[in-house]
């Protein structure tokens, strides 16, 4: 439920409310805008009588929200959320971030060199993968803990903010130097791991399933959220279609459709959703062309002797000429993204 107050409300009046909804067993999440307050009631509001809430001097409105998802609804927060990096760096309002970096960690030269070439050409964070789920068990699985510390070691190099994957809430000691910690698509709906993801303070990069719905992708964002860490980062990498030219379907339309609901930072994975580095630039263009916050591009020195995902990587200069053109059509792109999320 969404209680909207009126302008003149004193902060002596929602402090008053927002005890009075805590004794009924709720939770308020007050967001103070320019024209209104705004506060979002989670939990029971079956128990609330919508016609003594209206009649309150302070309330101006009250609406139900039919969406399951609460804390990640626009309705309940109508600003972007604006993820803050340890370092300062922000993702989200109008803040446009490269993530960029092997799909797997493979030696410290690697992923040292790597880092310093994505630097160099516009990368704001570096992504690296220390576990990496496989669908074969054969397959190169990571590196592991030494892929974690091979990955401070490059943050430590460039001075660039590093996000990796995590596959089990045992592995959460390792991250401590994490400065993002990536949820996969095939863990989206891992729900005891969302919920540990829940109880720290790392921004959490939550990946969309193979087969998920945009609904069930914020209610995965929800499972975070409703347990106290309210730093998630949406990110669409492309779903199992029909298709099998593409080794993914990159749903685009998420970007506007995700805006609207969710006022939560969008990232866009173009590498994954195609399997194809020929498709990467095209469909990273129009990911920023359509609002993004930010886009997640496979890196590597050496995408035909890679790992892992070698296919779908680009190489430095590759990069370099990408993110040339990301930045030629980002002003066009602030402006689109603005529209969508007043729909």
């Amino acid at each position: 439920m969404i209680v909207l107050l009126k302008g003149n409300t004193t902060p002596e009046e929602l402090r008053q409310f927002t005890d009075d909804m805590c004794q009924l067993g709720l939770d308020p999440h007050v967001t103070v805008g320019e024209a209104h307050t705004i506060v979002g009631l989670v939990g029971d509001t079956s128990r609330l009588d919508i016609g003594q809430l209206e009649a309150m001097d302070i309330v101006e409105a009250v609406r139900r929200v039919q969406e399951p998802f609460k804390k990640a609804n626009r309705r309940f927060q109508e600003e972007d959320t604006i993820i803050v990096l340890d370092n300062g760096t922000k993702i989200g309002g109008g803040n446009f971030q490269v993530i960029a970096g092997p799909c797997s960690i493979e030696s410290e030269e690697q992923i040292i060199h790597v880092a310093q070439e994505v630097k160099k050409a516009g990368a704001t964070l570096l992504r690296g993968g220390a576990f990496k789920p496989r669908t074969s068990p054969y397959a190169f699985q990571g590196l592991h803990t030494k892929g974690i510390r091979l990955l401070v070691q490059a943050k430590q190099a460039t001075g660039l903010p590093i996000v990796t994957e995590i596959m089990d809430k045992s592995h959460l000691p390792l991250f401590d130097e994490v400065d993002v910690i990536q949820v996969g698509a095939r863990n989206m709906q891992n729900f005891e791991l969302l919920k540990h993801l829940g109880r720290t303070n790392k921004p959490i990069l939550l990946k969309r399933g193979l087969a998920n719905t945009l609904e069930e992708l914020l209610m995965s964002a929800e499972y975070i959220m409703a347990n106290g860490n309210e730093r998630v980062l949406l990110c669409e990498r492309g779903i199992r279609t029909f298709e099998t030219y593409t080794r993914n379907t990159l749903d685009l339309s998420a970007i506007p459709v995700l805006r609207r609901l969710s006022h939560l930072p969008i990232i866009v994975d173009p590498s994954h959703a195609t399997g194809d580095a020929g498709l990467v630039k095209p469909m990273a263009l129009a990911a920023t062309a359509a609002g993004a916050d930010g886009l997640m591009i496979e890196v590597h020195n050496d995408p035909p002797h890679a790992l892992c995902d070698g296919a779908q990587s680009l190489t430095p200069q590759g990069f370099q000429e990408l993110v040339g053109m990301v930045q030629a059509i980002r002003p066009y792109s602030d402006c689109h993204a603005a529209s969508e999320a007043r729909l």
